[in-house]
């Protein structure tokens, strides 16, 4: 195959949420270690229709002396997502990636916040894993957000619940949790922690991450957010999932996500009602 194009396996597929599947690849041994909060660009080997692949955040990746394996936890959403709930155990994949940018890690800081809004669970709970295994942060100092529309559409807990960090879990009607908008169960607690000490990680859909922008102007935290946006090439040569973006002196410019993100500092971020 091409340059980081790799044919995997499907292990599992399987539905854990209406509309959330769970997809477990095999891939070969070759398969470049990923860093949290990058992606790749997923789609059937030999299909040609859809012929773009769909961009998904990794889950989890496993490393073992004869085998590698990628989780890719994601949502139902058009054609193209459509197809890979579909897909069977023993289906080919080509994977293209890992592809993008992904977190920085801060370890002088004290303390770690997720917020995550629905399928924004992926790329976090990869880094926060990560975090926690690495003893960057003892679980204890590890606080997660987790906010979801309903009870129907909340994944990931039990992998939250293994990590043993300190989980908030809200629901937009209350069937689960606190009956509250992630940001608005974040804003609640803020006053709990020190922004000098703390760094902050979000993904999840644009007014979410549009919110925190909000917070965050008054008050001041160290925040990296992953963007969600729809890509065609995953390798910045299309220029489709440009955002705005202003640099440390104030000057505006534009960003691929594909290949500059998706992670971005959120202060970072132009937000316009185009974008929410």
């Amino acid at each position: 195959m091409g340059k980081n194009i790799w044919i995997g396996e499907i292990l599992s597929n399987e539905e854990v949420q209406e509309g959330y599947f769970l997809m477990k690849i095999a891939l070969p041994v070759s398969f470049v270690e990923p860093r949290p909060g990058q992606f790749v660009m997923v789609r059937v080997a030999g299909l040609n229709d859809p012929f773009l692949g769909r961009p998904l955040s990794i889950y989890s990746f496993r490393l073992r002396q004869s085998s590698a394996a990628m989780e890719l936890l994601f949502r139902v959403v058009g054609k193209g997502t459509q197809v890979l709930a579909g897909l069977i155990k023993g289906s080919q994949l080509e994977i293209h990636g890992p592809l993008g940018e992904g977190y920085a890690i801060f370890p002088a800081r004290g303390k770690a916040v997720f917020i995550a809004g629905g399928i924004g669970m992926a790329p976090l709970y990869m880094l926060a894993r990560h975090l926690c295994q690495k003893l960057y942060f003892p679980p204890s100092q590890v606080s997660f957000y987790l906010g979801a529309q309903n009870i129907k559409s909340l994944v990931g807990l039990d992998r939250l619940e293994r990590l043993h960090c300190n989980t908030h879990v809200c629901t937009d009607d209350g069937s689960c949790g606190r009956k509250a908008l992630v940001t608005q169960a974040w804003e609640k607690d803020i006053k709990k922690y020190d922004p000098a000490q703390t760094v902050v990680y979000a993904c999840g859909p644009n007014p979410m991450l549009k919110a925190l922008a909000g917070i965050f102007s008054r008050h001041r935290f160290l925040c990296q957010v992953s963007l969600e946006e729809r890509m065609a090439c995953g390798t910045g040569a299309c220029m489709g999932c440009s955002v705005a973006v202003r640099d440390r002196n104030g000057n505006q410019g534009y960003k691929r996500v594909c290949t500059d993100g998706p992670v971005f500092n959120l202060e970072d971020i132009i937000w316009s009602d185009s974008r929410i």
